[in-house]
């Protein structure tokens, strides 16, 4: 759990975490409380995901990026992450970002302008899952020591 919350800036890092804590369910049995506990932590990954990318999106609206090229960005990210495993992702996602950004205002200041907004709203998800990492690993512990 600990490496998954390490691990969070250049790997889902919240699904190592709740692989970790299916994997104590499995080998030492999940019980009610268990259950319970599982279904918290499961939760609390699929929102950790999520909000991750919506506030990267939103931040980079906000800094007057259209929603078509945070859509392309988000693709880009995707593509990154199969390409170059570890940093892909962002690579490709902020190359893409301000390849687009250039060619549609021809002003590399707003380009990076509009990075800068992308970076912004990463860094406020990584400290958002980082907190639910916190989380999960403090559920996990109570089920483990109750």
């Amino acid at each position: 759990m600990c490496v998954g919350l390490l691990a969070l800036v250049f790997l889902p890092g919240l699904v190592i975490i709740w692989a970790a804590a299916l994997g104590y369910g499995l080998a030492a049995g999940f019980g009610k409380l268990g259950w319970v506990m599982f279904a918290f932590i499961t939760l609390l990954m699929l929102v950790g995901l999520v909000i991750g990318e919506v506030l990267a999106a939103r931040r980079s609206h906000q800094a007057g990026v259209p929603w078509w090229v945070v859509f392309v960005t988000l693709l880009a990210a995707i593509a990154g992450n199969f390409a170059l495993p570890v940093a892909g992702g962002i690579l490709a996602a902020l190359a893409a970002l301000f390849l687009i950004e250039w060619m549609r205002c021809r002003d590399w200041r707003k380009a990076l302008h509009s990075m800068r907004g992308l970076l912004i709203g990463w860094g406020w998800g990584f400290v958002i899952r980082f907190i639910m990492g916190l989380v999960m690993i403090g559920l996990w512990l109570i089920w483990a020591w109750v």
